[in-house]
Protein backbone atom coordinates (compact mmCIF):
# COMPACT_ATOMS: atom_id res chain seq x y z
CA UNK A 1 0.00 0.00 0.00
CA UNK A 2 2.82 2.55 0.92
CA UNK A 3 4.63 1.76 -2.14
CA UNK A 4 1.62 2.45 -4.66
CA UNK A 5 1.18 6.22 -2.84
CA UNK A 6 4.62 6.93 -2.83
CA UNK A 7 4.64 5.97 -6.32
CA UNK A 8 1.73 7.43 -6.65
CA UNK A 9 3.01 11.21 -5.53
CA UNK A 10 6.28 11.04 -7.69
CA UNK A 11 4.48 10.68 -10.55
CA UNK A 12 2.43 13.25 -9.53
CA UNK A 13 4.98 15.79 -8.56
CA UNK A 14 3.57 15.86 -4.87
CA UNK A 15 6.27 16.68 -2.71
CA UNK A 16 5.75 13.51 0.24
CA UNK A 17 3.58 15.58 2.92
CA UNK A 18 2.43 13.16 5.78
CA UNK A 19 -0.63 14.79 5.94
CA UNK A 20 -1.92 14.33 2.35
CA UNK A 21 -0.75 11.20 2.58
CA UNK A 22 -2.74 10.04 5.19
CA UNK A 23 -5.79 11.98 3.78
CA UNK A 24 -5.11 10.15 0.18
CA UNK A 25 -4.19 6.51 1.73
CA UNK A 26 -7.77 6.90 3.80
CA UNK A 27 -9.65 7.81 0.31
CA UNK A 28 -7.68 4.88 -1.80
CA UNK A 29 -8.69 2.32 1.21
CA UNK A 30 -12.20 3.70 0.50
CA UNK A 31 -12.13 3.28 -2.83
CA UNK A 32 -10.70 -0.17 -2.48
CA UNK A 33 -13.34 -1.42 -0.23
CA UNK A 34 -15.98 0.16 -2.87
CA UNK A 35 -14.75 -1.27 -5.92
CA UNK A 36 -15.44 -5.17 -5.95
CA UNK A 37 -19.14 -4.19 -4.76
CA UNK A 38 -20.14 -2.65 -8.39
CA UNK A 39 -20.57 -6.31 -9.47
CA UNK A 40 -21.37 -6.56 -12.81
CA UNK A 41 -23.80 -8.75 -14.53
CA UNK A 42 -25.55 -9.56 -17.75
CA UNK A 43 -27.80 -12.65 -18.73
CA UNK A 44 -30.09 -12.87 -21.96
CA UNK A 45 -32.94 -13.64 -19.58
CA UNK A 46 -32.02 -10.08 -17.27
CA UNK A 47 -34.58 -8.15 -16.77
CA UNK A 48 -33.53 -5.43 -14.84
CA UNK A 49 -31.12 -4.50 -11.87
CA UNK A 50 -32.46 -2.20 -9.40
CA UNK A 51 -30.07 -0.18 -8.34
CA UNK A 52 -30.69 3.08 -5.73
CA UNK A 53 -29.11 1.25 -2.21
CA UNK A 54 -26.03 2.32 -1.13
CA UNK A 55 -25.55 -0.93 0.99
CA UNK A 56 -25.74 -4.60 1.05
CA UNK A 57 -29.53 -5.31 0.65
CA UNK A 58 -30.45 -8.41 3.13
CA UNK A 59 -33.96 -9.07 2.35
CA UNK A 60 -37.28 -7.93 -0.43
CA UNK A 61 -40.90 -8.54 -0.33
CA UNK A 62 -43.31 -7.79 -2.63
CA UNK A 63 -46.70 -6.12 -1.65
CA UNK A 64 -49.68 -8.75 -2.18
CA UNK A 65 -51.49 -6.54 -4.56
CA UNK A 66 -48.47 -6.85 -7.18
CA UNK A 67 -47.80 -3.17 -7.01
CA UNK A 68 -44.83 -2.52 -4.80
CA UNK A 69 -41.29 -4.42 -4.00
CA UNK A 70 -39.98 -3.25 -0.78
CA UNK A 71 -35.81 -3.95 -0.17
CA UNK A 72 -34.11 -3.25 2.91
CA UNK A 73 -30.08 -2.61 3.09
CA UNK A 74 -27.48 -2.00 5.93
CA UNK A 75 -27.39 1.69 4.29
CA UNK A 76 -30.28 2.57 7.06
CA UNK A 77 -32.61 2.97 4.33
CA UNK A 78 -35.69 0.68 2.97
CA UNK A 79 -36.74 1.64 -0.63
CA UNK A 80 -40.66 0.69 -1.92
CA UNK A 81 -40.30 -0.23 -5.65
CA UNK A 82 -43.14 0.18 -8.12
CA UNK A 83 -43.36 -3.03 -9.69
CA UNK A 84 -44.75 -1.27 -13.09
CA UNK A 85 -41.21 0.42 -13.89
CA UNK A 86 -39.31 -3.19 -13.75
CA UNK A 87 -39.21 -3.58 -17.91
CA UNK A 88 -38.83 0.52 -18.14
CA UNK A 89 -34.96 1.78 -18.41
CA UNK A 90 -35.62 4.02 -15.42
CA UNK A 91 -36.40 2.45 -12.25
CA UNK A 92 -38.10 4.62 -9.62
CA UNK A 93 -38.22 3.90 -5.59
CA UNK A 94 -38.87 5.96 -2.66
CA UNK A 95 -36.93 6.10 0.26
CA UNK A 96 -37.58 5.17 3.81
CA UNK A 97 -34.94 5.78 6.73
CA UNK A 98 -34.37 3.62 9.56
CA UNK A 99 -33.18 5.89 12.03
CA UNK A 100 -29.95 5.21 14.07
CA UNK A 101 -30.42 1.55 12.75
CA UNK A 102 -30.95 -0.42 9.58
CA UNK A 103 -33.34 -3.16 8.58
CA UNK A 104 -32.61 -6.73 8.28
CA UNK A 105 -35.88 -8.14 6.84
CA UNK A 106 -38.70 -6.33 5.78
CA UNK A 107 -42.32 -7.32 4.96
CA UNK A 108 -45.90 -5.72 3.68
CA UNK A 109 -48.85 -5.53 5.48
CA UNK A 110 -51.64 -7.30 3.76
CA UNK A 111 -53.56 -3.60 2.97
CA UNK A 112 -49.94 -2.47 1.42
CA UNK A 113 -50.42 0.40 3.49
CA UNK A 114 -47.40 -0.03 6.26
CA UNK A 115 -44.76 -2.54 6.65
CA UNK A 116 -42.41 -3.89 9.85
CA UNK A 117 -38.96 -4.19 9.96
CA UNK A 118 -36.31 -6.00 12.13
CA UNK A 119 -33.79 -4.15 13.71
CA UNK A 120 -30.65 -5.15 13.38
CA UNK A 121 -29.33 -3.50 16.50
CA UNK A 122 -32.24 -2.82 18.27
CA UNK A 123 -33.31 -6.57 18.14
CA UNK A 124 -36.76 -5.70 17.87
CA UNK A 125 -39.43 -4.76 15.26
CA UNK A 126 -41.02 -1.48 14.19
CA UNK A 127 -43.79 -0.81 12.00
CA UNK A 128 -43.94 1.73 9.23
CA UNK A 129 -47.08 3.06 8.20
CA UNK A 130 -47.20 4.27 4.17
CA UNK A 131 -49.42 8.11 3.89
CA UNK A 132 -50.43 8.58 -0.14
CA UNK A 133 -49.48 12.37 -0.49
CA UNK A 134 -51.74 14.71 -2.45
CA UNK A 135 -48.49 15.23 -5.42
CA UNK A 136 -48.94 11.22 -5.76
CA UNK A 137 -45.76 10.18 -3.10
CA UNK A 138 -45.92 8.79 0.09
CA UNK A 139 -44.70 9.61 3.47
CA UNK A 140 -43.27 6.69 5.59
CA UNK A 141 -43.85 7.29 9.18
CA UNK A 142 -42.59 5.36 11.80
CA UNK A 143 -44.83 3.67 14.52
CA UNK A 144 -44.10 5.74 18.21
CA UNK A 145 -43.01 2.65 19.92
CA UNK A 146 -41.00 -0.50 18.82
CA UNK A 147 -41.88 -4.21 19.52
CA UNK A 148 -40.41 -4.87 23.30
CA UNK A 149 -37.95 -7.26 23.45
CA UNK A 150 -38.53 -10.98 23.59
CA UNK A 151 -35.85 -13.38 21.71
CA UNK A 152 -32.88 -14.75 23.25
CA UNK A 153 -31.17 -15.64 19.91
CA UNK A 154 -30.61 -13.70 16.67
CA UNK A 155 -33.68 -13.47 14.60
CA UNK A 156 -33.67 -15.02 10.77
CA UNK A 157 -37.37 -14.21 9.65
CA UNK A 158 -40.66 -12.56 10.23
CA UNK A 159 -44.12 -12.22 8.52
CA UNK A 160 -47.43 -10.67 8.65
CA UNK A 161 -50.43 -13.36 8.04
CA UNK A 162 -52.47 -12.58 4.53
CA UNK A 163 -55.63 -12.17 7.33
CA UNK A 164 -54.17 -9.71 9.01
CA UNK A 165 -54.48 -11.81 12.14
CA UNK A 166 -51.02 -11.85 13.28
CA UNK A 167 -47.45 -11.73 13.26
CA UNK A 168 -44.06 -14.17 13.23
CA UNK A 169 -41.05 -13.81 13.97
CA UNK A 170 -38.50 -17.08 14.66
CA UNK A 171 -34.97 -17.01 16.21
CA UNK A 172 -32.22 -19.19 15.15
CA UNK A 173 -32.63 -21.00 18.38
CA UNK A 174 -35.46 -23.12 18.59
CA UNK A 175 -38.46 -20.52 19.16
CA UNK A 176 -41.13 -18.94 17.09
CA UNK A 177 -43.17 -16.07 18.30
CA UNK A 178 -46.90 -15.17 17.49
CA UNK A 179 -47.98 -11.58 18.27
CA UNK A 180 -50.65 -9.74 17.91
CA UNK A 181 -50.52 -6.44 15.36
CA UNK A 182 -50.31 -4.25 18.77
CA UNK A 183 -46.75 -5.85 20.06
CA UNK A 184 -48.42 -8.93 22.36
CA UNK A 185 -47.35 -12.11 22.34
CA UNK A 186 -50.25 -14.53 21.73
CA UNK A 187 -47.92 -17.82 21.42
CA UNK A 188 -44.48 -19.32 22.07
CA UNK A 189 -43.64 -22.40 19.73
CA UNK A 190 -40.56 -24.20 20.04
CA UNK A 191 -39.64 -26.20 17.38
CA UNK A 192 -37.49 -29.04 19.40
CA UNK A 193 -35.32 -28.63 15.99
CA UNK A 194 -31.72 -28.06 18.19
CA UNK A 195 -31.82 -24.91 15.57
CA UNK A 196 -34.31 -23.09 13.29
CA UNK A 197 -32.79 -22.43 10.07
CA UNK A 198 -35.88 -21.02 8.44
CA UNK A 199 -39.93 -20.58 9.26
CA UNK A 200 -42.57 -18.77 7.17
CA UNK A 201 -46.45 -18.44 7.05
CA UNK A 202 -48.30 -19.98 4.51
CA UNK A 203 -49.90 -17.34 2.03
CA UNK A 204 -53.72 -18.72 3.07
CA UNK A 205 -52.79 -17.57 6.90
CA UNK A 206 -53.59 -21.07 8.74
CA UNK A 207 -50.21 -22.08 8.98
CA UNK A 208 -46.81 -21.60 10.59
CA UNK A 209 -43.98 -24.01 8.83
CA UNK A 210 -40.62 -24.33 10.05
CA UNK A 211 -36.94 -26.23 9.38
CA UNK A 212 -33.38 -26.59 10.74
CA UNK A 213 -31.40 -28.94 12.00
CA UNK A 214 -34.02 -31.96 11.67
CA UNK A 215 -34.79 -33.91 8.59
CA UNK A 216 -38.26 -32.57 8.50
CA UNK A 217 -40.26 -29.34 7.89
CA UNK A 218 -42.86 -28.65 10.63
CA UNK A 219 -46.40 -26.96 10.18
CA UNK A 220 -48.49 -25.76 12.68
CA UNK A 221 -52.22 -24.28 12.38
CA UNK A 222 -53.04 -20.97 14.06
CA UNK A 223 -56.63 -21.11 15.40
CA UNK A 224 -58.70 -17.82 15.48
CA UNK A 225 -62.27 -18.18 16.85
CA UNK A 226 -65.46 -16.92 14.86
CA UNK A 227 -65.10 -13.56 16.03
CA UNK A 228 -61.39 -13.66 15.00
CA UNK A 229 -60.31 -13.80 18.88
CA UNK A 230 -56.68 -15.86 19.15
CA UNK A 231 -57.34 -19.83 20.39
CA UNK A 232 -54.36 -21.75 20.15
CA UNK A 233 -51.00 -23.13 17.83
CA UNK A 234 -51.65 -27.02 17.15
CA UNK A 235 -49.49 -29.54 15.30
CA UNK A 236 -51.12 -29.88 11.65
CA UNK A 237 -48.09 -31.54 9.68
CA UNK A 238 -44.75 -32.75 8.78
CA UNK A 239 -43.05 -32.97 5.93
CA UNK A 240 -40.99 -36.21 6.25
CA UNK A 241 -38.93 -37.69 3.62
CA UNK A 242 -35.29 -35.97 3.86
CA UNK A 243 -32.41 -37.65 4.90
CA UNK A 244 -30.38 -34.77 6.53
CA UNK A 245 -31.43 -31.31 7.73
CA UNK A 246 -33.61 -29.22 5.98
CA UNK A 247 -32.10 -25.46 4.79
CA UNK A 248 -35.33 -23.62 3.47
CA UNK A 249 -38.96 -24.75 2.37
CA UNK A 250 -41.50 -22.38 0.42
CA UNK A 251 -45.30 -22.59 -0.30
CA UNK A 252 -46.93 -21.97 -3.64
CA UNK A 253 -49.44 -19.10 -4.27
CA UNK A 254 -52.37 -21.55 -2.96
CA UNK A 255 -50.58 -23.08 -0.24
CA UNK A 256 -51.59 -26.36 -1.86
CA UNK A 257 -47.96 -27.34 -2.21
CA UNK A 258 -44.71 -26.84 -0.09
CA UNK A 259 -41.32 -27.38 -1.90
CA UNK A 260 -37.93 -28.08 0.63
CA UNK A 261 -34.61 -28.34 -0.12
CA UNK A 262 -31.80 -30.08 1.95
CA UNK A 263 -28.53 -31.37 3.13
CA UNK A 264 -28.83 -34.52 1.88
CA UNK A 265 -28.55 -32.63 -2.15
CA UNK A 266 -31.98 -33.48 -3.17
CA UNK A 267 -34.90 -30.60 -3.37
CA UNK A 268 -38.75 -32.05 -2.44
CA UNK A 269 -42.37 -31.22 -4.07
CA UNK A 270 -45.35 -31.84 -1.90
CA UNK A 271 -48.84 -32.07 -1.84
CA UNK A 272 -50.13 -30.55 1.02
CA UNK A 273 -53.64 -30.23 0.39
CA UNK A 274 -54.30 -32.65 2.63
CA UNK A 275 -57.00 -33.80 5.81
CA UNK A 276 -54.52 -33.31 8.09
CA UNK A 277 -56.90 -33.45 11.46
CA UNK A 278 -58.05 -37.21 9.65
CA UNK A 279 -54.04 -38.20 9.89
CA UNK A 280 -53.62 -38.13 6.28
CA UNK A 281 -49.64 -37.28 5.71
CA UNK A 282 -48.85 -34.91 2.43
CA UNK A 283 -47.75 -36.67 -0.61
CA UNK A 284 -44.27 -36.70 -2.09
CA UNK A 285 -44.78 -35.55 -5.55
CA UNK A 286 -41.21 -35.04 -7.25
CA UNK A 287 -37.78 -35.23 -5.91
CA UNK A 288 -35.19 -33.75 -7.47
CA UNK A 289 -30.99 -33.35 -7.16
CA UNK A 290 -29.01 -30.72 -6.02
CA UNK A 291 -25.40 -31.46 -5.32
CA UNK A 292 -24.54 -28.19 -3.99
CA UNK A 293 -27.43 -28.32 -1.17
CA UNK A 294 -24.52 -31.16 0.37
CA UNK A 295 -22.17 -28.45 1.29
CA UNK A 296 -23.19 -25.15 1.53
CA UNK A 297 -26.87 -23.32 2.80
CA UNK A 298 -29.58 -22.84 0.00
CA UNK A 299 -32.43 -20.82 -0.21
CA UNK A 300 -34.99 -21.66 -2.50
CA UNK A 301 -38.12 -19.70 -4.12
CA UNK A 302 -41.51 -21.80 -5.94
CA UNK A 303 -43.20 -20.31 -8.24
CA UNK A 304 -46.97 -19.08 -7.55
CA UNK A 305 -48.38 -22.03 -9.68
CA UNK A 306 -45.19 -24.71 -8.80
CA UNK A 307 -44.27 -25.49 -11.07
CA UNK A 308 -41.29 -23.83 -10.81
CA UNK A 309 -38.23 -24.14 -8.26
CA UNK A 310 -35.38 -21.72 -7.87
CA UNK A 311 -32.70 -22.91 -5.85
CA UNK A 312 -30.17 -20.20 -5.02
CA UNK A 313 -26.55 -21.44 -3.43
CA UNK A 314 -23.64 -19.39 -3.03
CA UNK A 315 -24.37 -16.03 -5.76
CA UNK A 316 -25.45 -19.12 -8.64
CA UNK A 317 -29.40 -19.53 -9.13
CA UNK A 318 -30.65 -22.85 -10.07
CA UNK A 319 -34.33 -23.44 -12.28
CA UNK A 320 -36.17 -26.64 -12.31
CA UNK A 321 -39.07 -27.67 -13.88
CA UNK A 322 -41.11 -29.80 -10.82
CA UNK A 323 -43.19 -31.42 -13.10
CA UNK A 324 -40.27 -33.59 -14.62
CA UNK A 325 -37.60 -32.66 -11.97
CA UNK A 326 -35.25 -31.27 -14.83
CA UNK A 327 -32.86 -28.00 -14.60
CA UNK A 328 -33.55 -25.67 -17.30
CA UNK A 329 -31.46 -22.48 -16.54
CA UNK A 330 -28.80 -21.50 -14.29
CA UNK A 331 -27.61 -17.85 -13.57
CA UNK A 332 -23.72 -18.06 -11.97
CA UNK A 333 -22.30 -15.25 -10.30
CA UNK A 334 -25.60 -13.36 -10.46
CA UNK A 335 -24.36 -11.00 -6.91
CA UNK A 336 -20.93 -9.70 -5.99
CA UNK A 337 -21.85 -11.19 -2.65
CA UNK A 338 -23.95 -14.74 -1.65
CA UNK A 339 -27.66 -14.27 -2.24
CA UNK A 340 -29.67 -13.02 0.66
CA UNK A 341 -33.12 -13.28 -0.50
CA UNK A 342 -35.25 -14.94 -3.75
CA UNK A 343 -38.55 -14.31 -4.42
CA UNK A 344 -40.80 -14.92 -7.90
CA UNK A 345 -43.50 -12.18 -8.28
CA UNK A 346 -46.79 -12.41 -7.71
CA UNK A 347 -47.42 -12.90 -11.82
CA UNK A 348 -44.62 -15.46 -11.75
CA UNK A 349 -43.27 -14.30 -14.94
CA UNK A 350 -40.05 -12.34 -12.62
CA UNK A 351 -37.14 -13.75 -10.17
CA UNK A 352 -36.06 -11.09 -8.08
CA UNK A 353 -32.65 -12.10 -6.42
CA UNK A 354 -30.36 -10.08 -4.15
CA UNK A 355 -26.81 -10.20 -2.53
CA UNK A 356 -25.01 -6.87 -3.09
CA UNK A 357 -26.53 -3.86 -3.45
CA UNK A 358 -28.75 -4.67 -6.51
CA UNK A 359 -31.96 -6.32 -6.81
CA UNK A 360 -31.75 -8.57 -10.17
CA UNK A 361 -35.24 -9.24 -11.96
CA UNK A 362 -34.79 -12.84 -14.64
CA UNK A 363 -37.57 -13.25 -17.00
CA UNK A 364 -38.98 -16.68 -15.51
CA UNK A 365 -38.96 -19.17 -19.10
CA UNK A 366 -38.63 -22.28 -17.43
CA UNK A 367 -42.62 -20.84 -15.99
CA UNK A 368 -43.62 -20.10 -19.96
CA UNK A 369 -42.81 -22.93 -21.13
CA UNK A 370 -44.88 -25.48 -18.01
CA UNK A 371 -47.67 -23.38 -19.39
CA UNK A 372 -46.94 -24.31 -22.69
CA UNK A 373 -46.79 -28.02 -22.00
CA UNK A 374 -50.10 -27.78 -19.30
CA UNK A 375 -52.15 -26.17 -22.20
CA UNK A 376 -51.19 -28.15 -24.61
CA UNK A 377 -52.20 -31.46 -22.51
CA UNK A 378 -55.42 -29.75 -21.71
CA UNK A 379 -55.95 -28.64 -25.23
CA UNK A 380 -55.81 -32.69 -26.82
CA UNK A 381 -59.39 -32.77 -23.83
CA UNK A 382 -60.92 -30.03 -23.83
CA UNK A 383 -64.59 -30.97 -24.61
CA UNK A 384 -65.98 -27.85 -26.18
CA UNK A 385 -64.97 -24.72 -27.71
CA UNK A 386 -65.09 -21.68 -24.69
CA UNK A 387 -62.65 -24.29 -22.88
CA UNK A 388 -60.48 -24.61 -26.17
CA UNK A 389 -60.28 -20.84 -26.88
CA UNK A 390 -59.38 -19.84 -23.52
CA UNK A 391 -56.71 -22.19 -23.32
CA UNK A 392 -55.43 -21.65 -26.71
CA UNK A 393 -55.29 -17.81 -25.49
CA UNK A 394 -52.90 -19.01 -23.03
CA UNK A 395 -50.48 -21.21 -24.81
CA UNK A 396 -50.23 -18.37 -27.75
CA UNK A 397 -49.24 -15.88 -24.83
CA UNK A 398 -46.87 -18.17 -23.36
CA UNK A 399 -45.20 -19.09 -26.51
CA UNK A 400 -45.28 -15.31 -27.59
CA UNK A 401 -43.41 -14.61 -24.36
CA UNK A 402 -41.11 -17.01 -24.94
CA UNK A 403 -40.30 -15.72 -28.82
CA UNK A 404 -40.13 -12.41 -28.06
CA UNK A 405 -36.88 -13.68 -25.04
CA UNK A 406 -35.42 -15.55 -27.36
CA UNK A 407 -35.90 -18.73 -25.63
CA UNK A 408 -38.52 -20.85 -27.79
CA UNK A 409 -37.96 -24.22 -27.75
CA UNK A 410 -37.94 -25.24 -31.96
Amino acid sequence: MGLSFSLCQKANGFPPDKSLKSKKQKQHQRIRKEKPQQHNFTHRLLAAALKSHSGNISCMDFSSNGKYLATCADDRTVRIWSTKDFLQREHRSLRANVELDHATLVRFSPDCRAFIVWLANGDTLRVFKMTKREDGGYTFTANPEDFPKKHKAPVINIGIADTGKFIMTVSSDTTILIWNLKGHVLSTINTNQMNNTYAAISPCSRFVASCGFTPDVKVWEVCFGKKGDFQEVVRAFELKGHSAAVHFFAFSNDSRRMASVSKDGTWKLWDTDVEYKKQQDPYLLRTGCFEEASTMLCRLALSPDAQVLALASGSSIHLYNTRRGEKEECFEQVHGECITDLSFDITGRLLASCGDRAVRLFHNTPGHRAVVEEMQGLLKRASNESTRQRLQQQLTQAQEALRSLGALKK
